[in-house]
């Protein structure tokens, strides 16, 4: 597929454009990098889960996390759309994204100015509609972020452009820093929920500010009307086909908000939160890279496929024994970890796990399709899933609440939409046969593990010692599943030392 180029780049001279990089380079680039990202996105992650057992355990009840869902749900489905995707042209088109950097600014600030206001107007009855009215003025701190947000997605894709993940790393830090300072002082301070809402606004400002001294020069606001035309031609797809992932995602919030009330919501949302713990924390590391990295493969079927496949391979490896251990162990681990309040929690978790797992997958194939330029395949498939997904969640809420809810979740995931991106991914290249190799091992691996920690449980109880053992030894079955698929897994690394 032919990369996609801007009008400036295509009139230019080939000796302005940056050489290719050769494989072994971009091998080194890409895995420095998610060793970065990695790193960063488990700091971050342990950190927000140390503020989440706080605020859980003295400060904030179920009714107050229910709210924040509201909020959280809405500023997540906007932030998919707030500059429109064309953000993703600096990471994705080629020449020198500095000619077109002022132009995606403007776009990216007009567009998420715009929206903000209408959520400004409209929040009371956004608010309503989901079943938590006092979320009203949450939401409209909250989705201050909008706008922060498009700002620092210029000088963000010239970090991810340049793999840069160690700068990332540090601003990163600066935002968890003054974004849960902010949370937790507030907390405790009686503020409720609008303690989430000001102190993400405050993190996101400080992150801000970190990008454009981390990238000088790139927060120049410019017009040129035919990048924008171009910008428009590329970003709108994929704004439309992100909208569609993150309703998928959060749809389960307003259904569960509308139908069964704050406090229910707040049980649900706490446990979603945990069924997404190896989603941040792998996924989001990999997906930091991994759409710069298919990008740069996407001119040839065979590597791209042989990178995507080896990428799928690394995250379920990583991620099925995480999903086990929390879906197995779930009643014991949310008491242990958020107090007997919240045991109600742990009835939906083990059904969002295996929800996660599909996720983790899903969301490698989104940045995958997305550089290929299959973004109407995209759209296709992320329509589908949410017009599939709506209805069925509705008929699980009411039949068997927030446990309903998980199960509908998988339900449509697992049956409809995993082969539907599978036929998409076919068509870009990636049989069959290469999700096989990647996902064959670590599967069988998690089934194993799940029987064994069932089994052992049964005889050890739901003591922590009881935990330890039965982790242990669950985790140590699964990791000797998994060793023939090493040399597959480890195969970049070999080929570029011989």
């Amino acid at each position: 597929m032919d990369s996609v180029r801007t009008p400036d780049s295509e009139s230019a001279e080939a000796d302005d454009l940056p050489p290719p990089p050769a494989p072994a380079s971009l091998g080194r680039k890409v895995r420095s990098a998610a060793r970065w990202s990695l790193i960063n996105t488990v700091v971050m992650r342990l950190g927000n889960f140390a503020t989440g057992i706080l605020l859980a355990r003295f400060a904030l009840g179920p009714a107050e996390w229910g709210v924040y869902g509201i909020a959280q749900t809405v500023l997540l489905v906007l932030l998919s759309a707030n500059e429109l995707g064309v953000g993703l042209a600096i990471v994705r088109w080629d020449g020198d994204p500095r000619r077109f950097a002022p132009t995606v600014l403007t776009l990216s600030t007009l567009s998420s100015g715009l929206l903000y206001a209408a959520i400004f107007v409209s929040a009371p009855t956004v608010a309503g509609l989901l079943g938590s009215p006092e979320a009203s003025d949450v939401l409209r701190v909250m989705c201050v972020c909008l706008v922060i947000d498009a700002v620092a997605h210029v000088p963000a894709g010239f970090l991810t452009r340049e793999f840069a993940q160690g700068r990332r790393m540090v601003i990163d830090a600066v935002n968890f820093v003054i974004s849960t300072s902010v949370t937790l002082v507030l907390a405790f301070s009686g503020w409720g929920a609008m303690s989430f809402a000001v102190g993400a606004v405050a993190g996101n400002i400080a992150a801000l500010v970190g990008f454009a001294l981390a990238v000088p020069g790139t927060l120049r606001f410019g017009w040129d009307p035919e990048q924008a035309r171009a910008l428009l031609r590329f970003g709108l797809p994929l704004a439309g086909a992100s909208l569609l992932a993150l309703a998928v995602v959060n749809v389960d919030t307003m259904v569960v908000g509308s139908s069964l009330g704050a406090v229910t919501l707040g049980f649900y949302v706490l446990a979603f939160n945990m069924s997404g713990w190896p989603v941040r924390i792998i996924s989001e590391a990999a997906r930091r890279v991994s759409f710069a990295g298919f990008s740069r493969l996407a001119d040839s079927p065979q590597a791209l496929a042989q990178g995507f496949s080896r990428a799928l391979g690394v995250l379920v490896t990583g991620t099925v024994p995480l999903c086990v251990l929390l879906g197995g162990l779930a009643a014991p681990i949310v008491e242990l970890v958020y107090g007997s309040r919240w045991v109600p929690a742990a009835a939906a978790l083990p059904w969002l796990m295996a929800l996660g797992l599909v996720r983790i997958a899903c969301e490698l194939a989104y940045d995958c399709l997305v550089a290929v330029g299959q973004r109407r395949s995209l759209i296709l498939v992320q329509g589908f899933w949410a017009l599939t997904l709506v209805p069925v969640l509705v008929v699980g809420a009411r039949l068997d609440g927030i446990v309903g809810v998980a199960q509908g979740h998988v339900l449509v995931a697992v049956c409809l939409v995993v082969p539907a991106f599978l036929y998409a991914l076919s068509r870009a290249g990636i049989s069959l046969a290469h999700i096989a190799r990647a996902c064959g091992w670590p599967l069988f691996g998690g089934a194993v593990m799940t029987l064994v920690l069932l089994a052992t449980k049964q005889f050890l109880g739901d003591g922590i010692l009881a935990l330890s053992v039965v982790g242990t030894v669950a985790l140590a079955c699964y990791v000797v599943c998994v060793l023939p698929s090493r040399r597959f897994l480890l195969g970049s690394r070999k080929a570029e030392k011989a």
